[in-house]
């Protein structure tokens, strides 16, 4: 079992929403934190914020334009070697297949799923020496069931666990764990934040978003998931129910999904 106490956990995306919720738990449980998102003032306030802020410790990064290696070095230099990554950043997007240019596609790929796997293979020699590790991967149920206006994002979640389904089979003898988490419509910004077709700020609160499952909620159940050590765990309960109903009874959830609305 993973247990947080005493343990070097790195989340991105720790500046708001499941990334702070995520960071303000193991904070509690008496974890050492490195906390990493392009917003250097909001990552203070959410070290102020934590139980043990004295071992809380701030890493702004871009994650579209960075050094991993360079980063994953930095990291060691606070605590020690990283225990836990948490690749939790990312954008989502609102807008149709024939909206999108290229470029924004390249973007969302660059931070949704290029950037995880940078971090990941950045820390996996070290975890692989010593013989444990645990990275935890934030995709979505998108990952499982494409819904309109999110090609991109979906395509980057779906990636996501083609590449940490792999890496599991190849590290498990090794002691290093995979959890792939698949939340819901958790209640965030990140429709405020998701991009649109020409790479600009969709800047709506989708109903979905507004009524989803409150972060403290969601970041309980990451940890518990990843206490477990469980490969996979879907957050939310209709969402769960999604993905069964994709896995065994396909043309109705196809049939749904043309016909839902998802702003």
């Amino acid at each position: 079992m993973t247990q947080l106490k005493d343990k070097v956990v790195w989340i991105t995306g720790a500046s708001s929403g499941i990334g702070e919720a995520l960071a303000l738990s193991a904070s509690v449980q008496g974890a050492k934190l490195i906390l990493s998102a392009r917003r250097e003032t909001e990552l203070q306030r959410v070290k102020k914020a934590c139980a043990n802020p004295q071992y809380v410790t701030v890493l702004p990064l871009d994650l579209t334009d960075f050094d991993a290696e360079a980063a994953a070095r930095l990291a060691a230099g606070f605590y020690g070697p990283v225990d836990v990554l948490v690749n939790n950043a990312g954008i989502s997007q609102r807008s149709t297949v024939l909206q999108t240019e290229m470029s924004v596609y390249r973007r969302i790929f660059e931070l949704d799923f290029f950037a995880c796997v940078a971090l990941s293979k950045a820390l996996l020699p070290g975890m692989v020496a010593r013989k444990t590790g645990h990275i935890v991967t934030i995709s979505s149920v998108v990952g499982y069931v494409g819904t309109p206006l999110r090609s991109g994002y979906a395509a980057a979640k779906h990636a996501l666990h083609g590449f940490y389904d792999a890496l599991r089979a190849e590290v498990w003898r090794e002691g290093v764990k995979v959890t792939l988490i698949c939340p819901g419509f958790i209640k965030t910004n990140v429709s405020l934040n998701a991009i649109t077709g020409d790479g600009g700020k969709h800047g709506l609160m989708d109903s979905g978003q507004l009524s989803g499952m409150d972060p403290t909620e969601c970041a309980r159940q990451i940890w518990a998931a990843v206490a477990a050590d469980k490969e996979e765990a879907l957050i939310g309960v209709k969402e769960a129910l999604f993905v069964r109903i994709k896995r065994h009874l396909p043309a109705l959830m196809s049939y749904a999904i043309k016909r839902a609305k998802v702003t």
